[in-house]
């Protein structure tokens, strides 16, 4: 990840933290600009710890992008679940089938 490429954002975290947390612009937030992945990070007090946190995310994300993917393997539902499903539809179809008016 290249300097270049990320634009680093610094803002006043809302929330609890009374008088301290309201002058101070610790909140981080970095933009990705090839991605346009975006990370923030208020928690600390600190504006160092916020950006460190903030950019273990970004790399985080990053790796996560490019990890891939394993295909799916198609698998068909066993016994046990199509006797359940079935026996669940039969239920359904009696409780149908009751409704009917009934001929005296």
């Amino acid at each position: 990840m290249n300097i270049k490429e990320i634009r680093i954002d610094y803002f006043r975290g809302s929330g609890p933290g009374g008088q301290h947390r309201n002058t101070s612009e610790t909140g981080v937030r970095i933009t990705h600009l090839p991605t346009g992945l975006v990370v923030t990070a208020t928690e600390s007090r600190s504006r160092h710890q916020n950006l460190q946190k903030a950019m273990a995310r970004l790399e985080e994300k990053l790796a996560a992008r490019l990890r891939k993917r394993r295909p799916r393997i198609a698998t068909r539902p066993g016994k046990g679940a199509i006797a359940h499903r079935l026996d669940a539809k039969r239920k359904q179809g009696d409780k149908k089938r009751r409704r009917k008016l009934v001929d005296d």
